[in-house]
């Protein structure tokens, strides 16, 4: 409970917004309340606007974000988290690049001041290197990316299959990025066709986000069989049109989203050969591939009629999305738990089948991931393809003896306080300096390098958050109802037309949207107890439905021996503001901090 006095507050600022769960969540501290409330009042530019302010990739993120905030999210302890991600992806299609008023985002986003004399290098054309090109241009920058292959994107473009995510939306947040004076070097790859020292030597700075596009093997009796891939490698060549023969039963080994997707493209490998080039993979276009799909045929083929994944987690333990997993079982994926890969079973060099042994426990007594095998009880599955989705690497060769320095986990290593580098003026993030992250993270670490090399070039630090606590005259009433209001459906397309590259999503409609915004507990709003009226009468704490509200001896939290002191879990606190009704003084209120993540009123007009 935020205690006032004299007009002054008592507690240090940042608690406003450490006590937004939403917003702490998320890497790039996007306020998903206020968007959610926004919509929930109808109020959608606010909403489109405050989610595009602190991401370049907003349109992007309404659909694929691995949505920390709902993770977090305090309705998720009633009964489920607000649909979050699904309400970003709302406003977008109303305001984002991809809508008819597609210029929205420069109201929150458009260059700030004038040209700077500074160059910069970034690269890597992925998440991570667009979003830091984006603020660095901002700021007036000349910004170079330096892109291996023929399309900007990275991961984005090449990973994450277009059922999931349109290819004509991604192009076009990427095309808002460039269109604020970005220079783009495409098929440029890093160690072939340029040097990391001639980067370095072009700009005074440079900026690695190289990603990590190489997928992971497993040294398993049978791993140079034919039929056996990689799934990131896999997904890069679904993704460019390319056809892989996988026949028609498929097991995936992994139980991240990396394996969802692996799972369910293979599904549809009939429609993504018909969208793409149905010729021999040439040489020339294995720039985006490694020697996994080196000898990868593209004969025609008929889809995958049986997909099994196997995972050494329970289905609670796995390392994927809820959502993925249930959209891959409307597939009719089929899911084997708590087993393990011993052996992959090969004739005449090609795969056909997978021998599992039962994992007895994955984690050890400190939660650490240590799997444990019964070889004794092991099951044979039939198969004509196996795809690791065991994790990822980065290409450290590409950086060259006088890169940056490398951890023992293969990673670039960074600066105890930052992003920076063993080298002076060398930045990196994303994947390449810490290992397969989310969407979102790489995002946020490209926004984190670019302030940072601001910083360095101009001596300025980060601006001091300014913001102010702003009294509601009037404040969202919960219904009675309001822990009986069930999560609305994402909806989807339905299983029978899930084919080819449609995506499965579809979006909220209006009232969908509204319904779903209208659950959030709007609990980036604060209660404030003017101290100079409270009478400690205790009706609030009477009234509190949640018994939140408790009046103890003040020596409990050190304070004055015989004096009385009010408390609140503003953690668990729901806003349904009968306390403020309830006190007879007018000593409680209900206020929202404007510090984080809330476009300037002067944006808004």
């Amino acid at each position: 409970m935020g205690a006032a006095k004299g007009g002054h507050l008592v507690e240090p600022l940042h608690f406003y917004d450490e006590n937004i769960p939403c917003l702490a969540a998320c890497p790039v501290h996007t306020n998903a309340g206020a968007y959610v409330a926004a919509i929930a009042d109808g109020d959608d530019l606010t909403a489109y606007l405050t989610a595009r302010l602190p991401n370049p990739f907003a349109s992007v993120c309404g659909r694929v974000c691995a949505a920390p905030c709902e993770d977090a999210c305090r309705r998720g302890e009633i009964d489920q988290p607000i649909a979050i991600r699904a309400l970003k992806r709302f406003v977008t299609e109303k305001y984002g690049v991809e809508s008819s008023a597609n210029e929205t985002w420069k109201q929150v986003a458009a260059p700030t001041g004038p040209k700077r004399s500074q160059s910069i290098g970034v690269i890597g054309g992925g998440p991570a290197g667009m979003a830091c090109a984006h603020d660095l241009a901002r700021h007036g920058y000349q910004v170079s990316v330096y892109e291996a292959t023929a399309q900007l994107g990275g991961m984005m473009k090449l990973g994450i299959p277009e059922y999931r995510l349109d290819r004509t939306l991604l192009q076009a947040e990427l095309d808002a990025i460039v269109d604020l004076g970005v220079e783009v070097h495409l098929n440029t790859r890093l160690g072939r066709d340029i040097s990391f020292d001639d980067i370095r030597s072009r700009h005074d700075a440079v900026f690695v986000a190289i990603g990590a596009s190489l997928g992971r093997g497993l040294d398993l009796e049978g791993h140079e069989a034919d039929g056996v891939l990689k799934a990131i490698e896999f997904l890069i060549n679904a993704n460019q049109g390319f056809e892989v023969d996988i026949g028609d039963r498929v097991v995936v080994i992994g139980g991240g989203d990396v394996a969802m997707d692996a799972a369910r493209t293979a599904l549809r490998r009939d429609e993504y050969g018909e969208a793409g080039p149905t010729t021999e993979i040439e040489a020339s276009d294995r720039n985006v591939m490694t020697e996994a799909l080196d000898a990868a045929r593209t004969a025609t083929r008929q889809g995958a009629a049986d997909v099994t994944v196997i995972s050494l987690e329970s289905e609670s333990e796995m390392p994927a999305s809820p959502f993925e997993l249930e959209e891959a079982r409307h597939e009719e994926i089929r899911f084997v738990h708590r087993r393990g890969p011993a052996r992959i079973l090969a004739e005449d060099g090609k795969v056909v089948g997978l021998e599992t042994i039962a994992v007895t426990s994955v984690f050890d007594a400190d939660g650490r991931f240590a799997p444990e095998f019964d070889p004794a009880d092991s099951m044979v599955i039939e198969c004509d393809t196996v795809i690791l989705a065991v994790g990822q690497a980065i290409d450290v060769e590409a950086l060259g003896a006088t890169g940056p320095n490398i951890t023992p986990r293969g990673v670039i290593e960074l600066t105890e306080d930052g992003l920076g580098t063993s080298l002076a003026r060398v930045w990196a993030g994303g994947d390449a300096a810490h290992g397969p992250r989310t969407l979102i993270e790489a995002i946020a670490d490209g926004r984190r390098a670019a302030a940072e090399m601001h910083e360095q070039f101009t001596g300025e630090a980060p601006d001091e958050v300014q913001g102010q606590l702003v009294e509601l005259d009037q404040f969202h009433r919960l219904t009675d109802t309001y822990d009986r209001e069930e999560r609305v459906a994402v909806p989807t397309l339905p299983t029978d037309r899930r084919v080819g590259l449609a995506e499965v999503e579809t979006g909220f409609t209006e009232q969908q949207a509204r319904c779903e915004a209208a659950r959030c507990l709007r609990c980036f709003a604060n209660i404030e107890l003017d101290v100079n009226k409270c009478v400690l009468c205790a009706l609030c704490a009477d009234v509190c439905p949640l018994d939140l509200i408790a009046l103890i001896p003040a020596e409990e939290l050190g304070g004055t021996v015989g004096a009385t002191a009010l408390t609140l879990d503003e953690r668990a606190c729901i806003r349904c503001g009968l306390c403020i009704e309830r006190c007879p003084t007018d000593a409680l209120s209900m206020a929202v901090w404007t510090g984080v993540g809330v476009p300037q009123i002067g944006a808004l007009t």
